[in-house]
């Protein structure tokens, strides 16, 4: 999968997720079903959001992204929906283009030990993956232990 096909996907995921996560508000507020459809949708959301975040970061460092850029991709998790125009732009202006970087060119940005770190994580997918979903699992859990936003009812 490039990384233009895995940062589209995730970002569609982000969306979808934040449309479960508004409709299970609205079950939850304007229906009053209980608490049960924003637990289900906001737990799948939060792993998505994070899982989103991480891929902005991989993705943004595979494709040369200055810092300020990577960061605004990942803040456009927090908003609704905003990782599908984000997605376009990006598009639009090549930000996407390329396959993943596995092997060093005389880039000087190549030099840097993150950009070794980010070659070998490239160059192993699936070992790649795994360690993502560790990493994500360990915030989600840090962060399902805090409680939610605004406390628990």
């Amino acid at each position: 999968m490039s990384p233009s096909a895995l940062y589209r996907t995730v970002a569609r995921a982000e969306a979808i997720t934040w449309t479960l996560l508004i409709l299970a508000m609205i079950l939850k507020y304007g229906i009053k079903v209980g608490d049960w459809p924003v637990s289900i949708a906001g737990f799948i959301h939060g792993f998505v959001f994070l899982s989103y975040i991480a891929t902005a970061v991989l993705v943004g460092m595979n494709q040369r992204w200055r810092k300020r850029l990577i960061l605004g991709a990942a803040a456009t998790s927090i908003v609704p929906f905003l990782t599908i125009p984000f997605d376009k732009w990006l598009e639009r202006n090549g930000k996407l283009d390329g396959q993943w970087r596995t092997t060093a060119t005389d880039h000087p940005g190549d030099k840097s030990w993150m950009d070794s770190l980010m070659r070998w994580l490239v160059a192993r997918p699936v070992l790649t993956a795994v360690i993502l979903f560790v990493v994500i699992v360990g915030v989600f859990s840090s962060m399902l232990v805090m409680g939610p936003p605004g406390g628990r009812s």
